[in-house]
């Protein structure tokens, strides 16, 4: 007899595509609308597994695009722990599509929150939208000023001169200013501010919304750079805590549908936009759960090496230099069991559970 099913590759039955393949060699990915050069500009941002996308870039000869870079006397771990280098510019952890649209709109004056900044009891100062970034706080309003507005030179320049733009899609819980609508890549009160009901609101976006501002981010985006691609991620970390009145393992299932749902249908709104699977490589049942740590929720660095070596396998032209970097070479090794260490503290989220 004769079916549909029948002509079908075996990339779409999940023995011959899942099952019947080592772990390690599960390929999710069939094609992709754009290739990376080494010439291409490429910035990151979004969620902590954002940083493990540039490290590797960065690792293997791409051009990982930085527009705002640490003082030459900054030794590494220095600039790691005031956040140069880890994404493209400065602006720590983005982990929503709300905070995304938000950047651009007060890198270029259109949005400007009514919560400015957050006094410390030691009259040090926080920026709400970048509360992790600066150890101890900024001394002085001056001071505070000058590296916002070089920050937001360096958001500018990414967007305006950026080939390739990469974001990992993190959240859908957040919370937000009632005054203004300013979204807070942390709750108020966490790492600086005071949380007050009156002046923040909880919110958990759905898929409409969520579509919607990666939407208005790329016609933004494209306003300025027409000429620009995008790669969309899902970030396979599961929550660390949640608000809505449910168990975290219910919510993280419904933020990780919403993003992947969300991410798909941009995909299919806008050219020039592509779907990279990490979240699948993952979390999918086939690794036996060895992609993450004990806690269950970092990913180890055996995971990572399977997504980026299936990335580079499909977005550059290196395949074989680049697995033969990922998989032997002693010295990147050695760093990136450095960075599963420092990632820890690199992501903003981190500060919900720290007890």
């Amino acid at each position: 007899m004769t079916h549909p099913y029948k002509s079908l590759p075996d990339s779409a039955y999940w023995r011959r595509a899942v099952a019947s393949v080592l772990p390690a060699n599960v390929d999710p990915v069939m094609t992709v609308p754009f290739r990376i050069s080494p010439q291409d500009r490429v910035a990151t941002a979004g969620s902590c597994f954002a940083q493990h996308i540039a490290r590797y870039l960065r690792n293997n000869g791409f051009n990982f695009f930085v527009t705002e870079e640490a003082h030459p006397l900054f030794a590494r771990d220095m600039k790691e722990w005031f956040n140069y280098e880890l994404f493209t510019a400065r602006y720590g952890n983005i982990y929503t599509t709300r905070q995304l649209l938000q950047l651009f709109q007060r890198a270029y004056g259109r949005f400007r929150p009514m919560d400015d900044a957050w006094y410390c009891d030691d009259e040090s100062i926080i920026d709400p939208f970048r509360p992790q970034i600066q150890p101890s706080g900024f001394t002085s309003w001056r001071e505070y000023e000058l590296d916002r507005s070089q920050h937001f030179a360096a958001v500018r320049r990414a967007f305006e001169e950026l080939d390739i733009f990469v974001f990992t899609l993190g959240l859908t819980e957040c919370w937000v200013s009632r005054e203004d609508g300013a979204a807070y890549p942390l709750c108020p009160g966490v790492a600086g501010g005071h949380f007050d009901p009156k002046r923040h609101q909880f919110v958990n976006f759905d898929v409409n919304e969520v579509t919607a501002d990666m939407l208005a981010f790329i016609d933004l985006l494209r306003e300025i750079n027409p000429a620009s691609r995008v790669i969309l991620t899902v970030s396979p970390v599961p929550l660390i805590a949640t608000m809505e009145p449910q168990h975290v393992l219910v919510s993280t299932t419904y933020s990780k549908s919403v993003l992947r749902v969300a991410a798909e249908t941009v995909v299919h709104a806008r050219t020039n936009v592509a779907y990279f699977p990490s979240y699948e490589i993952i979390t999918g049942s086939f690794s036996r759960g060895k992609y993450f740590g004990q806690d269950c929720r970092l990913v180890t660095e055996e995971g990572v090496s399977h997504v980026m070596r299936v990335f580079l396998k499909h977005f550059t032209n290196f395949v074989d230099e680049t697995k033969a970097k990922v998989d032997s070479d002693l010295e990147a090794k050695k760093y990136l069991a450095e960075m599963e260490q420092i990632i820890q503290v690199m992501c903003d989220e981190e500060a919900l559970d720290k007890h």
